[in-house]
């Protein structure tokens, strides 16, 4: 079993939510970012979208942009990256990692040693932006031997015809993202989240995790309540940010950005606890 589905299996046990972070590797450097990383499992994450810095990061809002290029100056690369990963796995070898990015450096790279390289480092997951069902053939089959999920995305405007596509051959999870546009420019409304992720139920059985739109412990705990798990990104990396800017000390940048997901993930992990007045 990987350690995506491991972990989606312990979460159905417990009967809670995950909770899963975004950052970017490398932001605001690498050293950082890693004591970033290597934290969040302590701070509740459950999975973690780790970043592939881009300079041309289209489906991304501006918070997630900037920090792509914090990344991309402090020297951060894919090879880089996947190094990053190496080093957490020496330290955790049960928490799932999911890299998120486009297929550009990918290809630069080199596709097949990419996937080679990330499955040796310890990646368990990749999320292609920018590579849709009928273009990422390919990349699965490399990935699948380097026991990689490459996981699918779908939206609002995903109708039926498409999910079917969709879910065909995606691993791991299915993202749903909540809200149509880039990340991090607009909010969700949890009803029409509750409506499609029970389409999605109803097609299949593969976990799914909902992202965009997630500021706050509320919503992460709405979310939460629907969704097998919740993904917080832009407001994460928009703390990373702000106190970079402050030229505060890495200790306290890594503190802040530690106590806001503790703050979410306890949210997270809590939603679908009774509460007096609830039914």
């Amino acid at each position: 079993m990987s350690r995506i589905a491991a972990r989606f299996a312990e979460l159905r046990k417990l009967g809670r939510a995950g909770f899963i972070p975004f950052i970017t590797a490398g932001d605001p450097d690498p050293e950082t970012s890693f004591q970033i990383l290597e934290k969040l499992p302590g701070a509740g994450a459950d999975l973690i979208e780790l970043g592939v810095p881009f300079s041309d990061p289209m489906a991304d809002g501006p918070a997630v942009q900037a920090s792509s290029m914090r990344a991309l100056k402090s020297g951060m690369t894919a090879k880089r990256t996947l190094a990053l990963v190496e080093r957490f796995r020496a330290r955790d070898s049960s928490t799932p990692i999911v890299l998120m990015g486009y297929y550009n450096p990918i290809h630069a790279y080199g596709a097949e040693h990419f996937l080679r390289d990330a499955g040796h480092a310890g990646v368990d997951g990749l999320i292609i932006v920018d590579l849709g069902p009928e273009e990422d053939s390919a990349v699965r089959a490399q990935a699948a031997k380097a026991d990689i999920d490459v996981v699918r995305l779908a939206a609002p405007t995903t109708d039926d015809e498409r999910l079917a596509t969709v879910l065909q051959g995606a691993g791991g999870f299915l993202y749903y993202v909540s809200v149509a546009g880039v990340t991090g420019t607009k909010t969700f409304s949890a009803a029409d989240v509750s409506r499609a992720v029970t389409r999605i139920k109803r097609a299949s059985s593969i976990p799914c995790a909902v992202g965009f739109g997630i500021r706050t412990a509320e919503q992460a705990a709405a979310i939460a309540q629907i969704a097998d798990a919740a993904v917080v990104g832009s407001a994460i990396v928009s703390r990373i940010e702000d106190a970079f800017r402050r030229d505060k000390p890495r200790g306290d940048i890594i503190d802040d950005c530690l106590d806001f997901c503790r703050g979410l993930a306890d949210a997270v992990h809590h939603a679908r606890e009774p509460h007096p007045g609830r039914p």
